[in-house]
């Protein structure tokens, strides 16, 4: 039995684990980091920083009104929550999105979290699962190879598993201003930083259709026999999206709307390829929606298509890597506990959600459960309104165990707010129902009795 004053552990070291190992310090409970890097690397990570960003660098739309994962981030900050403070003190222009410069932020996490007396990190790989104490597994979708193989023997079921991709990141004194321009779709965003925030590379239909064709017959990363090819659909590769029909690209990453070229403002572009922001200096940007399994030589051969990109140089080419999650509806309780072993909690990506807005709320979420429960107190999820609440409702019950695959937080996981008009027309006052009703009950669930002050 695990005593008051005992540790909470956590293994993992990523936006679940950091933000849940944040609301257990601050709660003035100790608590232990496990996290394996740098001693033992991974596919995608670069450092030993703890929430590093491994992919996009982007948290999505901040807009809390009207977009559900911006919602999210105004729980998260009312909340009290490490990772949007950390994102906000770091942001990047990047119009309506929240884009974060990717370093300071993981280097302020880390900070933050191992100066923090209450907090203790230590570099090394947990294999088993821990027969006694309190633990949050939090390893996210490249949990290592021994701890994976502990968690199916557990749960005696194959894990569940997806294939993710990572979009290439372009230098940005490589890219020929001659062709490209800088203007944030529909030049949203309030400063003129924010409305050119995207750097945009046009194409004409000839060269569309030119760059189609060398997608399709690039070379690609042949998956291991017995692998299938699942994609979560949030992060499909460019060329898997290409292959679904010539003009699924425009209709995706590369539409041309809300743009207009200054080189040629009279001419419409067929296809747009947007650039964003990666870092504060603005030296870096990456290809927004340009997530790849194309071997690297193919990559430079295919990007260089692009005009603006023909001399481009790479600081980092994409790539493709296998994610692992649990059946979470089916080995998760409502506490997010393993029902077989309650004293062990799953966080973040492992559990079925996806994104890193979503995965550190999951951690915020584990994190206060893990030390409600140490002080015997019965803590309870935040209502399914909520962001928060209907998240944990979707991987903890909610969703159909047999067809479950990750998910971004949308308004279709929220329970339906009645009497209002249905159809496009009624959209916007619709999701502003559901955010208002969602502020108002996470307001509630935070002052009633679900705040964590020391004790």
């Amino acid at each position: 039995m695990t005593r008051m004053t005992d540790p909470i552990h956590i293994v993992g070291g990523g936006m679940a684990g950091a933000e849940a190992a944040w609301q257990i310090a601050q709660a003035g409970h100790p608590v232990v980091i496990h996290e394996m890097r740098p001693k033992v690397g991974t596919f995608a990570h670069q450092t030993g920083h703890l929430a590093e960003m491994v992919c996009s660098n982007s948290f999505r739309s901040d807009d809390s009104e009207q977009n559900a994962v911006g919602l999210l981030h105004w729980e998260m900050r009312a909340a009290g929550g490490l990772i949007m403070e950390m994102a906000d003190r770091h942001r990047l222009p990047a119009g309506g999105a929240l884009a974060v410069d990717r370093d300071p932020f993981a280097e302020a996490v880390t900070a933050r979290l191992r100066a923090h007396p209450m907090v203790s990190v230590v570099a090394e790989e947990v294999t088993a699962l821990p027969a006694s104490g309190a633990w949050i597994f939090a390893t996210g979708p490249l949990t290592s190879a021994a701890l994976a193989e502990a968690i199916r023997a557990e749960t005696g079921t194959e894990a569940l598993a997806f294939f993710d991709a990572i979009a290439p990141i372009v230098y940005a004194d490589s890219i020929d201003m001659g062709q490209a321009w800088m203007q944030s779709r529909y030049d949203k965003g309030e400063t003129e930083a924010e409305r050119t925030a995207y750097l945009n590379c046009p194409m004409d239909r000839d060269q569309y259709e030119a760059f189609i064709d060398a997608l399709l017959a690039a070379e690609k990363t042949a998956f291991k026999p017995g692998e299938t090819a699942g994609y979560f659909d949030g992060c499909l590769p460019i060329e898997v999206m290409a292959e679904r029909g010539r003009e699924t690209l425009r209709f995706g990453p590369m539409k041309p709307v809300g743009l207009t070229n200054p080189h040629a403002p009279d001419q419409k572009p067929h296809a747009v390829v947007q650039l964003r922001r990666d870092n504060a200096l603005g030296t870096l940007f990456n290809i927004v929606g340009f997530q790849t399994k194309m071997k690297y030589g193919a990559q430079t051969d295919v990007f260089r298509m692009i005009p603006g990109l023909e001399n481009a140089s790479f600081a980092r080419l994409g790539a493709i890597h296998r994610n692992t999650f649990l059946n979470s509806p089916t080995l998760l309780d409502a506490q997010m506990r393993l029902k077989s072993k309650p004293h062990l909690r799953f966080a973040g990506q492992i559990t079925g959600v996806e994104g890193y807005v979503e995965s550190a709320a999951m951690g915020l979420l584990a994190g206060r459960l893990a030390v409600a429960e140490a002080r015997g107190q019965n803590l309870q999820a935040p209502p399914q309104g909520t962001a928060m609440g209907a998240l944990i409702h979707h991987i903890t019950g909610g969703a159909e165990a047999k067809t479950f695959q990750p998910m971004n937080v949308n308004f279709g996981l929220f329970p339906p707010v009645e009497g209002l008009k249905g159809g496009r027309r009624g959209r916007k006052d619709r999701y502003k129902a559901y955010t208002d009703r969602a502020k108002a009950a996470f307001t509630d669930w935070l002052a009633a009795r679900q705040t964590l002050a020391p004790a």
